[in-house]
């Protein structure tokens, strides 16, 4: 399946991505059918065609979108950002407070959902580290965005704002690493697990092996050239689990990639931040006072930051 996801990314069927003929997009349909055929507004959760294990939930403000910008180039390419959900794969905010949002800045939301157990019964994580035996979700979300692109042509894919929190973070600050070019502005959130820029280590700990395991090559200067957000609530000072849950949960699940929880998320976003520093990348490092491990709490903070930079444009 991984190597679906990869093919999707490099090949296409009459001009679009796998699994895409016959495909209506806003381009081919007439604009006053577009919220008819829910390609407007809040889009109705859609299976990833070259791997329907993945979806996706799209918020596109009507009034603000232009659906074929090679017929009509004065209204030009709405932002996208990139909602990345947490172990609980709530994506909730799509259809909250990420809508106001979205209108008055403007931009479109785009939610990816990658479902737990996508790497065997017991699996929650294996998104995260973005690899495993069965997933590549780094692959997943480009074919998403691949897709998006190919439906939705008044969106901007090539290179796209990211939000995460807390398994969200994890995701977004290892994309990051791996595909700074895809990005023009992220704030990454209270990851429990971060991986550092140390090359002394194998990821998901660190990055000595990254080109191996990804065909990628971190690059930090591409990295340091993005506005990058770390955002941690000034409470987030709890252990997820205790000794006793990490050394069971090694013995009977095997643990995967990621190591036990040992520093507080406070703490670890600190390390995050000094690993950066060091690799001489800048971040804004925000913590909010009398919060705890709460991505609502923080959320005031993480959009204060993106607004300014989706306005600006990419």
């Amino acid at each position: 399946m991984r190597f679906g996801l990869l093919l999707s990314s490099l090949l296409g069927l009459d001009g679009g991505p796998i699994g895409m003929d016959n495909a209506l997009t806003t381009a081919n349909v007439p604009a006053k059918f577009l919220e008819d055929v829910y390609f407007v507004n809040h889009v109705p959760l859609m299976a990833l065609q070259v791997d329907p294990r993945i979806s996706y939930a799209l918020y596109v403000p009507e009034s603000q979108y232009n659906p074929d910008p090679s017929a009509n180039s004065t209204g030009g390419k709405l932002p996208l950002l990139v909602y990345i959900h947490g172990t609980g794969r709530s994506i909730v905010a799509i259809y909250s407070e990420l809508v106001p949002f979205a209108d008055s800045t403007p931009c479109a939301i785009l939610a990816p959902l990658f479902p737990a157990g996508m790497d065997g019964p017991n699996d929650i994580d294996s998104y995260k580290e973005l690899r495993s035996d069965s997933l590549r979700s780094d692959l997943g979300l480009l074919s998403v965005l691949d897709e998006v692109a190919y439906r939705w042509p008044g969106l901007e894919t090539d290179n796209v704002f990211m939000m995460g929190f807390s398994g969200g973070g994890q995701f977004a600050h290892r994309f990051l690493y791996l595909y700074p070019e895809r990005l023009a502005a992220i704030s990454v959130g209270s990851p429990g697990r971060p991986t550092f820029l140390d090359d002394t280590q194998d990821w998901p700990l660190g990055v000595r092996d990254a080109e191996t395991v990804f065909n990628r090559t971190v690059n930090t200067n591409l990295i340091g050239q993005l506005p990058i957000q770390l955002v941690v609530g000034g409470n987030d000072t709890e252990l997820h689990g205790d000794q006793d849950f990490w050394e069971w949960e090694q013995e009977v699940l095997g643990g995967g990639g990621l190591p036990p929880m040992n520093e507080t998320r406070l703490e670890s976003m600190r390390q995050l931040r000094a690993s950066l520093e060091q690799a001489g990348i800048e971040t804004q490092f925000d913590i909010v006072p009398g919060v705890a491990h709460n991505e609502t709490d923080v959320r005031e903070t993480v959009l204060e930051y993106l607004q300014p930079w989706i306005q600006k444009g990419v």
